[in-house]
């Protein structure tokens, strides 16, 4: 099932967007734009990249949960996952993104 990204203004006044599921739950989100086009720009290179496993970079953080990142062809973080136990449940997190992404609306609340 498709999911949806939630474009948003965060309390800094920048643009942000998180992709959610569609059980709802918080997939991954993206770091702050200056420029609402540019989170727009972001959330197309987050559908277009992300199906292809050669795009996520998965590392153990320093307080030992895992994180993934999917990074656009020009190798910048266009959205990071929150941390899972395993690095296993990270591999499976790509997976949800992918599914969520593909024919995902974005829900514009900016």
């Amino acid at each position: 099932m498709a999911g949806k990204f939630e474009l948003y203004k965060d309390n800094g006044g920048e643009f942000r967007f998180r992709l959610k599921a569609g059980n709802g739950e918080v997939v991954g989100s993206s770091e702050g734009y200056k420029q609402k086009a540019s989170a727009e720009n972001g959330i197309e290179s987050v559908k277009k990249n992300a199906s292809d496993d050669g795009h996520y970079e998965i590392k153990e953080g320093k307080n030992g949960k895992w994180y993934f990142n999917l990074k656009a062809a020009n190798s910048q973080v266009i959205l990071s996952s929150q941390g899972y136990a395993s690095e296993s449940g990270a591999k499976e997190g790509t997976g949800a993104v992918a599914r969520a992404a593909d024919g995902a609306k974005t829900e514009d609340q900016a």
